[in-house]
């Protein structure tokens, strides 16, 4: 736990040091410049720093378009009420209207800033529009700049997903054995809630390795992920057969057994034709038997009828997962 919190002290010590120094790059440029309000240059540098190269690159844009819209706007209202307050605040109710109807609601505040100069200055002139467009490009430029280091985090992702990998594992080897117990009040849900733990740290992993990939993407990481989901679902509906199962008909070691081969052949290459050829085998078997003698002997062999049916999405899941990314694995 010590390690951890560590760990994240030292990345927000990094974030805040890579802040001030994008801020402190911007002012100098906005200085060097010769460009008046030369501090509103670092402000948009740091409102334009994001997570990732993607949302740093999309703010930015968003910003620059709801700019150009904000001159118009504020153009007109200066035009028509003067330099005074009034038009200052009748601008703000027509740019925010828009710019909250377009998703650029984070274009509001850094845009309003720099069009608050013109009130100050009590000009709007080309000079001026100038100035402010100058600072809006150095500001945003430097917020680039210092997130062009992020790079994809692929160990990062290997080890999570392996996280996940082993959860699923486990979880199918706790129904291989409380499948063969009639007495299944020990056998709780909890092991899903770890899994979903795990499946949100992989997939935030995944969506931060993506947005920081601007070229030559692959959805590899976001595809496995979805799958796992997809597979952890499947599960939960196999765990809510296997405790209605109070009674052990012949048929349910050999569901078990299949359970235990599922976890040995388990591993991410695994394209589980095999697997799958076994299961259709098992299930064309089990059309052929006697009919139960009892209600209660019904009622099982449905439910590891159903459970089985439930393996097999859970098998096509991961072998449509494997023919598409043949290539990456």
């Amino acid at each position: 736990m010590g390690e951890i919190k560590n760990e994240v002290l030292s990345l927000h010590i990094f974030k805040a040091s890579k802040i001030a120094l994008a801020a402190v790059l911007s002012i100098l440029a906005a200085n060097l410049l010769g460009l008046k309000y030369a501090v509103t240059a670092g402000i948009i540098t740091v409102l334009s720093i994001q997570n990732t190269k993607r949302e740093t690159l999309k703010t930015a844009r968003n910003r620059g378009l709801a700019f150009l819209c904000a001159l118009i706007i504020s153009y007109v209202c200066y035009l028509w009420l003067g330099f005074r307050v009034r038009a200052f605040i009748l601008y703000l109710f027509f740019f925010a209207f828009l710019c909250l109807n377009v998703g650029w609601g984070e274009a509001i505040a850094m845009d309003s800033v720099l069009i608050s100069h013109f009130l100050t200055e009590q000009n709007f002139g080309m000079e001026m529009i100038v100035n402010e467009l100058l600072l809006l490009i150095v500001g945003a430029f430097f917020g680039i700049l210092i997130n062009l280091h992020l790079r994809k985090k692929e160990d990062e992702f290997d080890k999570l997903s392996m996280y996940v990998d082993e959860e699923i594992k486990g979880i199918i080897h706790k129904m291989a054995e409380n499948l063969m117990r009639e007495d299944k009040t020990r056998y709780n849900a909890d092991c899903f809630k770890h899994l979903e733990d795990k499946i949100y740290l992989a997939k935030e992993c995944a969506i931060r390795n993506w947005n920081n990939t601007l070229w030559s993407q692959s959805s590899y990481e976001l595809d496995y992920i979805r799958m796992r989901e997809n597979q952890s679902r499947v599960l939960r509906n196999i765990y809510n057969s296997i405790i209605l199962i109070k009674m052990l008909p012949t048929q349910t070691m050999q569901v078990a057994t299949f359970f235990k081969e599922i976890e040995a052949q388990y591993h991410r290459e695994n394209d589980v034709e095999g697997l799958l050829n076994i299961l259709q085998k098992m299930l064309s078997d089990m059309k052929l038997e006697n009919l139960p003698q009892s209600r209660e002997e019904f009622e099982a062999r449905a439910l590891l009828f159903y459970t089985l049916m439930q393996l097999d999405e859970f098998l096509r899941l991961k072998n449509r997962f494997v023919v598409a990314h043949q290539n990456h694995l």
